[in-house]
């Protein structure tokens, strides 16, 4: 009988590295978010300090516009987060399985 004991699982997620910087937070159902990570979980549980909320287009719901509202300390349900990146050194490009409409 071996004594192979098993530690608790390790996440394949990195936040530990992110602490303390500016994330930006894409949730189920498109909400965005941006803040300060303060805190997480192993359930992906989330604590923004300083957070703003990008609001979307109200004739096109998949388009975030340049408006924001600020919400301040929020914690963000694991089960709400789609995608979790550094708000430095990002950019957002077209999506090349979308057709693009001409303005």
């Amino acid at each position: 009988m071996s004594n192979n004991k098993r530690g608790p699982p390790k996440s394949i997620l990195e936040l530990q590295k992110l602490v303390d910087t500016t994330v930006r937070v894409k949730c189920v159902g498109g909400r965005e978010l941006a803040g300060v990570l303060k805190g997480y979980d192993e359930l992906v549980n989330l604590v923004l300090d300083e957070s703003i909320e990008f609001l979307r287009d109200p004739d096109d719901m998949e388009r975030v516009t340049d408006q924001s509202r600020k919400l301040g300390l929020v914690v963000v349900r694991g089960t709400q987060v789609s995608l979790v990146s550094p708000e430095e050194g990002t950019e957002e490009i077209a999506n090349p399985f979308v057709e693009q409409v001409e303005d």
